[in-house]
């Protein structure tokens, strides 16, 4: 049966969810054990970023895993708009929901995010508002903090001292099963070791998605998939986007592409910023991030389009990977294509990419041909948007300007929780990205900590 021990409450993931969870219940004094798969911050080294550009398939992938999640490589943006990063409107009413984001805020700060909010500006957003209507995009409010993913891991760091001090944190503890006696959640068990525990959250983060999937339908939990979203990684000029980043950091663009009325948005906008690789086990995709005083020649971004499925698919997660591993196939990691050379119906060659005014961040990219692996609808949405994002800033569809593919953001299927991030299960709760609840670190924390409470208010 192998050796138990008991807690009060066992927290699977040291995410943004998992690290505001464990920090909630340890100011109550409860005896609270966390379980990551990955390792602890200060070890987290990834092989590519210190050598070379291929990604080595590390098993846990550390830019994803360990202390922090994949927020720790992140560019440390902290979205205060409740509209923004994730789907808690759907679980928490409006003023509350607006309290959390306030007080996790203020945690952040306390932590070291710096005090700057940019975005804030009504009299700049309307004039850009107006811009971007007229372009036929929607730009939407969004105040953001931008720690840098420098600044950001120093306040992971200062969140592990003190979260450390409170609750029991265990590195390289891959969690392999959920407990369940007569309809109520037991523990855990990691390695053949019973965990014992009153109640457990399930915060694995993105990368544990198939898990936390697999876990759902083994306890005869339901669970229904959230979309996918598929794109690609934009980079140009940073003068380009320079007017709109000065004065908002971050400009979020929404769009109906008018051929086939897809949504298409901008997500995760980097100044100055690099494009970095992001592994998925099976697949590589890119992501982007920069630094707090980052003044690099580029600035990225991505477009992505919003793909749903009914019946009789369901399973958007794996339509999302074959895409990935269709670039990986034909690149052998990361393809990158100038855009005039995609409009042009012509691969790149490194030729035609070293005739840029800058040069991909992004090194070890294979130039290639973006045709060749997004569907045709994709194409046509991302083309129709690219040029609508170009009549709002000028020069984004120039001749300087990169795609790399792909970009894909897998929304873990949505576990069923109740108001309180309950699972059916008694005892059971989920948070963050990892149970399709968020999608972004502010509403990953909140979430952590609201089911935290919930689950102290039900242990009363």
């Amino acid at each position: 049966m192998g050796v138990v021990s008991s807690w009060d409450a066992v927290v699977v993931g040291a995410g943004a969810a998992g690290i505001f969870a464990a920090r909630e219940l340890g100011l109550t004094g409860a005896k609270v054990l966390v379980l990551e798969q990955g390792p602890e911050l200060g070890r987290r080294q990834c092989p590519r970023c210190e050598a070379d550009a291929s990604c080595h398939g590390c098993v846990p992938c550390h830019l994803l895993s360990g202390w922090g999640g994949a927020g720790a490589f992140s560019d440390g943006k902290l979205s205060l708009s409740p509209q923004v990063g994730g789907f808690l409107p759907e679980f928490i009413a409006p003023q509350d929901l607006a309290g959390l984001l306030a007080e996790v805020d203020g945690v952040y700060r306390a932590h070291g995010a710096p005090a700057a909010v940019h975005g804030g500006d009504g009299d700049v957003f309307g004039s850009l508002g107006e811009r971007a209507r007229a372009a036929d995009l929607t730009l939407v409010k969004n105040p953001v903090r931008h720690m840098g993913t420098d600044t950001c891991r120093q306040v992971l760091g200062s969140l592990f001292e003190q979260v450390a001090g409170m609750v029991q944190v265990r590195f390289g503890a891959a969690c392999g099963e959920v407990l369940v006696e007569g309809g109520r959640c037991r523990g855990v068990r990691v390695a053949g070791e019973r965990l014992s525990a009153d109640a457990v959250i399930l915060a694995p983060g993105r990368l544990g998605a198939a898990w936390v999937r697999e876990v759902s339908a083994a306890l005869g939990v339901p669970s229904r998939p959230n979309p996918v979203d598929i794109g690609v990684r934009v980079e140009c000029p940073a003068p380009v986007l320079a007017e709109v980043t000065d004065a908002l950091y971050e400009a979020k663009l929404l769009y109906t592409a008018p051929t086939f009325g897809d949504q298409v948005r901008t997500f995760c906008m980097n100044p100055g910023g690099e494009v970095v690789h992001e592994s998925y086990r099976d697949c590589l995709t890119v992501n982007g991030h920069s630094y707090a005083a980052a003044d690099g020649p580029a600035t990225n971004f991505a477009l992505l389009v919003k793909t749903e499925f009914t019946e009789p698919f369901d399973d958007p997660i794996a339509y999302g990977r074959s895409i990935a591993r269709l670039a990986n196939l034909l690149s052998g990691g990361v393809l990158v294509q100038r855009f005039a050379d995609l409009a042009a119906g012509r691969r790149s060659t490194p030729e035609r990419i070293r005739g840029a005014a800058i040069a991909p961040t992004l090194h070890g990219a294979t130039p290639g041909d973006l045709a060749f692996v997004l569907p045709h609808r994709h194409l046509v949405d991302l083309t129709e948007m690219l040029h609508a994002v170009d009549a709002f800033c000028p020069g984004v569809t120039g001749p300087d300007t990169f795609l790399y593919g792909v970009e894909v953001k897998f929304y873990s299927n949505r576990l069923a929780l109740d108001g309180s991030l309950q699972t059916p299960i008694a005892g059971l709760y989920g948070a963050g990205d990892g149970v399709g609840v968020s999608r972004g670190l502010m509403q990953a924390s909140a979430s952590g900590v609201w089911a935290a409470r919930a689950m102290q208010g039900a242990r009363r």
